[in-house]
């Protein structure tokens, strides 16, 4: 029988301190909200204040835009001289097969093709 009053203490002992938390939590977000409330209600930026930071967010577009527009230079930069130099080593060797297949005749084997 004491083992029966034992827990049913326990169990109201924790049934009071989990409402103690609970009204704590509670308490808690309700001073957060309010405090959020009442940040919401500041007094509103001034024209100047309103100025100096559209012109902080222009420049840091103008920023943003600039370096994009390096980067993509950069990148034509780099395709083209990649085309260039396979357009070169193609060129190169379309040479060499010319050097290697001229007969030795003038003008050259792009005029001397067997027809058939």
């Amino acid at each position: 029988m004491a083992w029966r009053q034992l827990l049913l203490a326990s169990c109201l002992s924790a049934a009071v301190l989990l409402t103690n938390v609970e009204q704590k939590i509670f308490m808690q977000e309700s001073d957060a909200s309010n405090f959020l409330k009442r940040r919401g209600k500041r007094s509103p930026k001034s024209r100047d204040e309103a100025n100096a930071e559209n012109r902080q967010k222009l420049r840091a577009d103008e920023l943003r835009r600039e370096y994009y527009e390096e980067q993509r230079n950069e990148f034509e930069n780099f395709v083209e001289e990649q085309n260039d130099e396979q357009e070169e080593r193609s060129r190169e060797a379309i040479e060499q097969w010319r050097q290697w297949h001229y007969d030795g005749l003038y003008p050259s084997y792009l005029y001397n093709r067997h027809h058939i």
